[in-house]
């Protein structure tokens, strides 16, 4: 394939977000064949093709090397296999689409607080009735992992196809792991999470396919678009600091030892975190210099793109 393929969410609150994300970089998507359409451009990378599917069919395409980059949940990405890493490269966790892959049992369980106690009832379960105990599951990979870590071994998977956490109510399972943002569906089914039964804190990534060809120009396109993002990111957790410079050795000293702390010099000011506005501030107040005043870059462009090295790194 010719040029970058990238993957975003076709539906839902997950695309909105993408796009509002894309946005703030300054990257719009623009679907073409109208509204239903399944094929985007993003304006401000040229040239790049944009595919619109299912969260679930951009883990697959990603895993497959149909698509070089794409967006979606690291849950369903990590339910590739434990050896994920090897295909696919996760680039940028992106602050939204939030949500756990989780253990619950139920509440009427009361003396089952953690997985030690999980494997200790699931052994009881099969001496007692000669069955094991069904864990109603859509993430099966990760749940035999994470229960072998633990080494629960009695129990079965009864493989989800609809509401995983109403499987214990209906009679089709004793238990469930499934994915929860903030707990009222399963508490609402009756379900507490045990306190170490977290399998993943999942949220959306921007991730890069391993096994697909990248030839020149989808390099190029995916390095326009990583320093773009990079850019956007430094700066949202950045801020320009500014006073009127006097070019005294008191003030080359407050300044030196802002950038030792972890500032960038900048040439009519510093480069700051935005957690150390105040303490950056206050020290170049505390000198005599001053005012000061704290700004916000709208974007931040390095030399060096973290991200991008690692990908060329993985990919030559």
């Amino acid at each position: 394939m010719s040029g970058l393929i990238i993957a975003v969410p076709s539906k839902g609150r997950l695309k909105e977000q993408v796009e509002g994300w894309l946005a703030d970089c300054g990257l719009k998507l623009e679907v073409t064949g109208g509204a239903r359409g399944y094929l985007a451009s993003l304006r401000g990378v040229a040239g790049v093709q944009v595919r619109l599917l299912s969260a679930a069919d951009i883990a697959d395409a990603l895993d497959a090397g149909e698509v070089h980059m794409g967006v979606t949940g690291e849950d369903l990405l990590r339910e590739r296999g434990e050896d994920l890493d090897g295909r696919v490269l996760l680039l940028r966790p992106l602050g939204f689409g939030r949500a756990d892959l989780v253990t619950a049992v139920p509440k009427s369980w009361l003396d089952v607080d953690s997985m030690a106690d999980l494997e200790e009832v699931a052994h009881d379960y099969l001496r007692r009735t000669g069955r094991r105990m069904r864990v109603a599951t859509k993430y099966l990979s990760q749940t035999r992992g994470f229960f072998a870590r633990h080494g629960i071994a009695d129990y079965r998977i009864a493989e989800s196809g609809g509401a995983t956490e109403g499987a214990p109510a209906a009679g089709s399972a004793e238990l469930v792991v499934d994915i929860t943002s903030t707990g009222a569906t399963l508490q609402a089914n009756g379900l507490k999470v045990l306190a170490d039964g977290v399998m993943l804190r999942s949220q959306a990534h921007l991730a890069a396919a391993l096994r697909v060809t990248w030839d020149a120009e989808a390099l190029s396109q995916a390095e326009r678009l990583l320093r773009v993002v990079e850019a956007r990111a430094a700066a949202l957790r950045s801020a320009t600091l500014t006073w009127p410079g006097r070019g005294d050795a008191a003030e080359d000293k407050v300044v030196g030892a802002l950038v030792k702390a972890g500032a960038s010099r900048r040439p009519n000011g510093l480069l700051v975190d935005s957690t150390q506005v105040a303490d950056s501030s206050l020290a170049l107040t505390a000198a005599g210099l001053g005012p000061v005043t704290a700004s916000k870059p709208d974007f931040v462009f390095d030399v060096n793109c973290q991200a991008l090295d690692t990908l060329r790194a993985k990919i030559f």
